[in-house]
């Protein structure tokens, strides 16, 4: 059974906590560096079993995070209800494999209440479907939902993505 992200975002939450302990006054000390590093390497593991394309809420994330290592594709709406979200992630669940190919990961942010950081650095009225190129820029925004077939051309025609496929990455 593959763990939830839920269940990931925990694990990296008890990583530093597991690394420290309290002394007898209510210091923090480091821990024993075997415990530390046996529950790093399970926190890493778990990380590593994670659904590239199971979709990640945006409270907590960071724009920086994804750099050089992902295209994030962020699903941008008011309320989880909204039709236009809904048809969105139908949209995007229907053919996985290509986006695979293209290094995406998936952020929702339905809160406008939040303000996330990526909320707040894309700054998004109502629905809208961003695409940003591995270094971080944004490579197209759509204000209505787009199938899977758009979206890849559109990443295909990105510098970086027609670098990879001249050296003959993904």
């Amino acid at each position: 059974m593959r763990p939830t992200l839920i269940s990931a975002i925990a694990a990296l939450v008890l990583v530093p906590a597991a690394l420290f302990a309290q002394d007898g006054s209510g210091a923090m000390a480091m821990a024993d560096t075997e415990t530390a590093d046996a529950v790093e390497t399970q926190a890493a593991e778990t990380v590593e079993d994670l659904d590239p394309l199971a979709p990640r809420d945006a409270a907590g994330l960071t724009l920086e995070e994804f750099f050089w290592v992902a295209r994030p594709i962020i699903v941008f709406a008011d309320t989880p209800n909204d039709p236009r979200f809904i048809e969105q992630m139908q949209l995007l669940a229907a053919r996985p494999d290509p986006l695979l190919e293209r290094d995406v990961v998936i952020i929702v942010d339905t809160d406008p209440s939040a303000r996330t950081a990526i909320r707040t650095a894309l700054r998004p009225r109502g629905f809208s479907l961003v695409v940003l190129q591995k270094d971080g820029s944004v490579g197209f925004r759509r204000p209505s939902p787009r199938d899977v077939r758009e979206i890849t051309r559109g990443i295909d025609n990105f510098s970086f993505r027609q670098e990879e496929l001249r050296s003959g990455g993904q």
